[in-house]
């Protein structure tokens, strides 16, 4: 299984728990940053769907007939951004942004307006614009380490590493907490260091809203992912299960719970949990992972109309937001359609996004191409952290052997921390598939 975004889905996650606090607009992923009172908006409201959905048409409402209602307006981004999370609705934060817009035209001093506009545009995907707000916030009030992690949160999907971990380390020292630690776990992660991540995860976990279960639910598939990660597989499912327990037809718990039947070889019955979700909350890599499962289970007319399904949903997404070239770019490449068009858009994001797995996309297209010089170039990019991530040390090992590296590539393929817990179908195929070539 694709893992999301973990970033944006980390990253939009991470930035989450907040409103009152307003931070969890980044989080279209993950959860946020704390409320400088100790608690957040959100936590107050309720967060399930249908207190999400009442939120928003209550906030609605109420800023007809009070527009310069400031707390309506940032309850109600709060409640667009956990929506988009859990609907897969990008246009939901684009309506936020313009409840905002709209609000703060008329009151360009108010803080928490100012602050969760951030986190928007980190949920639209606009990371550089969302780093300028986060810093024009932050220099209005440098102790409030919601904004640090805002700051970090777009830096880190911008590439610029170094500033996003010095941000986190700030927003950790002003108030540390699930939100500070929940961001230490994916620094962590992405530096390689699993049982670290692991570590953070649990505290950030511990730490959540007991009345926030769309933030709780979040935390408990990161674990999960980092413990299937490490090969725990049934530490790993009781942990998508808890998610789900906690919050009805999560998307990510949901998609946590196939993983598992996965790597247990029911193929089937992963196959039918992606579908059900699919039916829910249409995504590319949901669609293309059901063409995955069915083309190895040798269905390839089933397969091609779902592969066709994820490229059409990943185009008609780009109205909906600023295109990520990237995600159509790996697709394409990775079930060998269309190269020319994935080298294309892999080297337009490369343009703007230098994060390691931008770079492992551009590293692998270029490969796909046959172009092993710029493929080699571009993975020296992807490894630069030291990443643990199996899509990223797969795709090094074969553009390691196609140079004739063979030990190197060997070795770069025992750094997979659990080959037999891919959980994505054609990615541990291919990892098997390698693994018998270089022991040939």
């Amino acid at each position: 299984m694709k893992r999301a975004l973990l970033p944006i889905a980390l990253v939009v996650a991470i930035t989450f728990v907040v409103v009152a606090t307003i931070r969890d607009a980044r989080k279209t992923a993950p959860p946020a940053t704390p409320a400088p009172a100790g608690q957040t908006l959100s936590a107050r409201v309720g967060t399930s769907r249908a207190e999400l959905t009442e939120t928003v048409e209550t906030m609605t409402a109420r800023l007809k007939s009070r527009p310069d209602d400031g707390a309506a307006v940032v309850q109600l981004a709060d409640a667009y951004i956990r929506l988009q999370r859990v609907n897969n609705d990008g246009r939901a934060v684009i309506t936020a942004e313009e409840h905002l817009r709209a609000f703060l035209k008329g009151n360009p001093d108010h803080y928490e307006a100012q602050r969760i506009l951030a986190a928007v545009l980190l949920s639209q995907h606009r990371f550089g614009d969302a780093v300028a707000q986060a810093n024009k916030v932050s220099n209005l009030d440098p102790r409030d380490a919601w904004n640090y992690g805002a700051i970090g949160d777009g830096y880190l999907e911008l590439g610029d590493y170094e500033r996003a971990f010095a941000a986190y380390d700030r927003m950790g020292q002003i108030q540390p907490g699930p939100p500070a630690y929940a961001r230490t776990s994916h620094a962590l992660e992405i530096k390689g260091d699993l049982p670290g991540a692991l570590e953070y995860m649990k505290r950030a976990a511990d730490g959540s809203w007991s009345n926030d279960p769309e933030a709780q639910a979040w935390h408990y598939v990161q674990l999960g992912d980092l413990l299937l990660q490490q090969g725990r597989l049934g530490d790993a499912r009781r942990e998508y299960e808890h998610a789900a327990a906690t919050f009805a037809n999560h998307p990510l718990a949901m998609v946590g719970l196939a993983k598992i039947k996965i790597v247990d070889g029911d193929l089937s019955g992963a196959r039918l949990t992606l579908q059900e979700q699919l039916a829910r909350v249409p995504t590319p890599d949901l669609a293309a992972s059901v063409g995955d499962l069915l083309e190895a289970t040798g269905d390839r007319m089933g397969a091609e109309q779902y592969f066709r399904m994820a490229e059409q949903i990943e185009r008609a997404a780009w109205g909906n937001g600023p295109a990520q070239p990237q995600a159509l770019a790996r697709f394409l490449a990775d079930h060998e359609r269309n190269l020319p068009e994935a080298v294309k858009l892999a080297e337009q994001a490369v343009v703007t996004r230098r994060d390691i797995f931008t770079m492992d996309t551009l590293a692998w297209c270029y490969f796909k191409a046959g172009r092993l010089a710029d493929a080699n170039k571009a993975m020296v990019q992807a490894q630069r952290t030291g990443s643990l991530d199996a899509r990223i040390l797969y795709h090094a090992a074969e553009i390691q052997l196609a140079m004739g590296k063979a030990p190197v590539a060997r070795d770069t393929l025992a750094r997979i921390s659990a080959p037999d817990a891919i959980a994505d179908v054609r990615l541990a195929r291919a990892v098997k598939a390698l693994t018998a070539r270089l022991s040939s």
